[in-house]
């Protein structure tokens, strides 16, 4: 369908929540910080009180997200990043390894595996819209994201996976957990930040390990010296403790308290729950550019769209700096926040859908996403 409409009045509608931002994301609905008045401030990580307060975390992490009981879970420092930097620096190196990029986070991980870690690697990378080729020996290590944050386009199961596999799965799934199917017998070390799909406060990382997982590391000593926060094993055997609670370093117990306030949020919903809303606000914008000829979803294959980091693309001739000129007159309007495309992505727009977001802030987005791209358009 062509779109007609020029720029006119402004939509009656505002998003009751503007925050659109693909991390730190939006708080889930209900959110104050009153609620977190039960955190031990002042008191020791290492005291019954902490420990508690970090084993919950753990074990209502297992529950929601469908973890097997023979997975360990840990909570560890530097976000998503300190959680699969851990992981590629303990593990990587006993066998060949694949890494697959197609966006600015995965090539991140190449450049520590290939330059740092100095790995003759198999690099498969694919431009931001599209993926590369998932044919890949079973023998080999591979390392990807599940969804590419900053490009929008997540694998679309993980079929080509295989179940026989010598090799380990070391996946960065910080804008797929809570929001999108993880099949866990498929992964063998997956990691997030709660400060994506649940709007949980920066900083904190969770890894979760599968017994191949668990074996590699009591197994595998790397090439290379590890830093303390990396470390996984002593004398040849995991570190229990660290998937009980006790962590690595010092955690913050207000973003635990924090964490444990939004899972009161989230499991009122369940897994199913928290992921039909980020589909059902992925839809809607999905629908809008069905719509219209002059924007499009950043992903080339509907497959492969994320549900949570939604990437769109300005379609036609337009000057240089436009996307960002309609990001900054939505942000000037106060209706969406943060949108603009990721500095290294492609011109465009990032709106976040995660669980947390409501579907209906972005069914009202919509009409003043079409307003600002006219108003922009007017303005020359």
């Amino acid at each position: 369908m062509t779109d007609t409409t020029s720029a006119g009045a402004m939509p009656a509608t505002k998003p009751v929540n503007p925050r659109f931002s693909s991390g730190p994301c939006a708080k889930h609905p209900g959110y104050t910080v009153a609620s977190l008045a039960d955190a031990p401030l002042g008191r020791s990580h290492r005291a019954a009180i902490g420990k508690s307060k970090l084993a919950a975390a753990i074990d209502r992490t297992r529950a929601l997200l469908g973890v097997p009981d023979d997975y360990r879970i840990g909570i560890v420092p530097a976000s998503d990043t300190g959680a699969y930097e851990m992981a590629m620096w303990t593990m990587l190196g006993a066998r060949p390894v694949t890494m697959l990029a197609w966006e600015s986070f995965g090539a991140g991980w190449v450049t520590d595996v290939v330059k740092q870690l100095k790995l003759d690697a198999d690099v498969r990378t694919a431009d931001y819209g599209a993926l590369p080729s998932l044919e890949i020996d079973a023998d080999r290590d591979i390392c990807f994201t599940w969804n590419g944050t900053t490009s929008g386009v997540r694998v679309p199961n993980a079929d080509w996976i295989a179940d026989d596999r010598a090799g380990l799965t070391l996946c960065d799934a910080t804008s797929a957990a809570f929001a999108m199917d993880l099949p866990w017998d498929k992964l063998d070390v997956t990691t997030f930040s709660w400060q994506k799909v649940l709007g949980g406060e920066g900083a904190h990382g969770v890894i979760i390990l599968s017994p191949r997982a668990v074996e590699r590391l009591e197994s595998y000593t790397p090439a290379w010296p590890l830093p303390k926060i990396f470390r996984l094993t002593k004398g040849g055997k995991l570190i229990e403790g660290i998937f009980r609670g006790e962590t690595i370093n010092t955690p913050s117990m207000l973003c635990v308290e924090d964490y444990l306030v939004t899972l009161d949020w989230a499991e009122t919903l369940g897994l199913s729950g928290l992921i039909d809303r980020a589909t059902r606000s992925a839809t809607h914008i999905w629908d809008f550019c069905e719509s219209r000829d002059w924007i499009a979803n950043l992903a080339d294959d509907p497959a492969t769209r994320s549900t949570t980091s939604v990437c769109l693309k300005f379609v036609g001739d337009l000057p240089e700096g436009f996307a960002k000129r309609v990001a900054k007159r939505l942000e000037a309007e106060g209706v969406a926040l943060d949108i603009a495309s990721y500095r290294d992505a492609p011109a465009g727009l990032r709106i976040w859908c995660g669980s947390t977001v409501e579907p209906e802030d972005i069914a009202a987005l919509m009409p003043w996403l079409d307003w600002a791209y006219h108003a922009e358009l007017a303005a020359g």
